[in-house]
């Protein structure tokens, strides 16, 4: 899901701190590399872009002395590397360090303009400036969503260090990059920033003269609503402070400065926190495991978190039903035999009326699944009949179990000597269903939750009947 800053504030107050290069911010002279001149118009996010590796706030797992990030920053490394992390982490800035520090030149490409011919074209623009000494940084933006083709182009000129690739995603690059890209590539994963590291760039921007010079005062609770409204996003959390104090300076006019920015002031310029969740990527996986995992272990409360996040992030209900039909077999099945019937009902209902009204019914279904006995025995026993079909283990059916319904089928053996269950008064006698190999197999395993431990005593009965270990006669219910 893209920011929802973006769409509430406008395109312009958005623009990413840690976004491609653009058009205000002017290169940084040779004299003082990873300085950069700024556009004093230009969006708070991108004036307070960290100029230097003192300013990048976060990520020290890979910053630490030594560490390759750290190297590749300070101009002593050399591999090509995939950035992998949520937005708002830095992915970019530290494209251009790595750049600046090094002396190398920097190109930029965008995966969502850029095709085969601006990743050639660059490569070449490269190769031409290696037979003069010179080395460039190329850094793709998005690199998850360049197509295999795309990708392939890359391979030659990475191996062969005619670029240094620098590539962001915000995806698993393991699913989404192709092997020999991956492989030739440092692949270092970079985190959420911390409400400390969130703090800490709201009072740079505060304070510093790139961001709004002392002129603000931020009150504490307002503090900790921006904080909160960031989820670990610093562009994010710069858009947001920008929106807020610049209505605050406005509303004020020529009074004396610093103007105190208040919660309400906040409130009223961002009406409610960007849910981070894309559709498309990891946290559409990552927030489906927790609610699902959640129902596994009984925690209603947490199974509504994570369904109320994917609703308000526009996830399609018909996916979250399938979901709980799954996993009303899986997790619960006989313990509670009506819970697929719950999750089998949201689902039509998610068909027949359609959101925002159908919420309801995953609601219901989430809550029913969540409290419903836990068992995981319809699974386990499918998965050990599969595991013995596919171990060669399926002999053949015997012969009073075949088809007799055609002329011949007698002769054969066929039907003969089935014994219907239904003439007898419990409706179940001794007969071999399973094929010779399997006599005396046992897959259900029934547990003791739930309705199951009812079923368990049942199941019991049927088995020494039908396997002529009783005598049938007595109630089985």
């Amino acid at each position: 899901m893209s920011d929802n800053f973006g769409s509430e504030l406008g395109e312009d107050e958005s623009a990413g701190l840690f976004e491609t290069v653009r058009p205000e911010v002017e290169p940084a002279p040779k004299s003082g590399p990873g300085h950069v001149a700024v556009n004093p118009h230009a969006p708070l996010a991108v004036r307070m872009r960290p100029r230097t590796l003192g300013e990048v706030v976060g990520q020290q797992h890979l910053l630490g002395p030594g560490a390759p990030l750290r190297r590749l920053v300070e101009g002593s490394g050399a591999a090509s590397v995939l950035l992998y992390g949520p937005p708002g982490t830095g992915k970019t800035t530290l494209a251009s360090l790595i750049s600046g520090a090094t002396g190398r030149r920097f190109e930029a490409l965008s995966a969502l303009s850029a095709g085969v011919k601006e990743v050639r074209g660059v490569i070449e623009l490269a190769r031409r400036r290696l037979l003069a000494g010179e080395q460039t940084v190329l850094f793709i933006d998005e690199v998850h969503r360049f197509s295999k083709t795309q990708q392939d182009a890359l391979l030659a000129a990475v191996e062969n260090r005619i670029v240094l690739l620098v590539a962001a995603t915000t995806e698993n690059p393991s699913f989404s990059v192709v092997s020999p890209l991956l492989s030739r590539s440092l692949v270092l994963q970079l985190q959420s920033l911390t409400p400390g590291d969130i703090e800490e760039l709201l009072e740079r921007a505060r304070t510093d003269e790139r961001g709004f010079g002392g002129e603000i005062e931020i009150a504490g609770d307002a503090l900790d609503h921006l904080v909160r409204l960031a989820a670990g996003d610093a562009r994010r959390a710069l858009t947001a402070l920008e929106a807020a104090a610049g209505a605050a300076l406005d509303q004020a006019g020529d009074a004396d400065r610093p103007i105190l920015l208040d919660l309400a002031t906040v409130e009223a310029s961002v009406d409610k926190a960007a849910v981070r969740y894309d559709r498309d990527g990891d946290q559409h996986y990552d927030v489906i495991s927790a609610f699902i995992k959640s129902i596994r272990g009984s925690d209603v409360d947490a199974a509504l978190h994570y369904l109320a996040r994917m609703l308000t992030a526009g996830e399609d209900p018909r996916f979250i039903a399938r979901r709980l039909v799954v996993h009303a077999s899986e997790d619960i099945g006989m313990a509670d035999p009506t819970a697929l019937q719950t999750a089998t009902a949201a689902a039509q209902a998610v068909q027949l009326i359609g959101m925002p009204e159908a919420r309801l019914a995953l609601a219901q279904a989430t809550i029913h699944l969540a409290t419903a006995p836990k068992s995981g025995a319809v699974i386990a026993a499918l998965g050990a009949a599969m595991a013995d079909v596919a171990a060669g283990n399926a002999g053949l059916v015997p012969p009073h179990l075949r088809d007799g319904h055609y002329a011949g089928a007698a002769k054969l053996g066929n039907a003969v000597g089935y014994r219907y269950p239904h003439d007898h008064p419990d409706g179940v006698l001794p007969q071999q269903y399973p094929p010779d190999e399997l006599v005396g197999v046992d897959y259900y395993q029934p547990t003791t939750h739930g309705g199951e431990r009812d079923i368990a005593a049942r199941v019991d009965k049927l088995r020494a009947i039908v396997r002529g270990e009783t005598r049938p006669g007595g109630r089985l219910s």
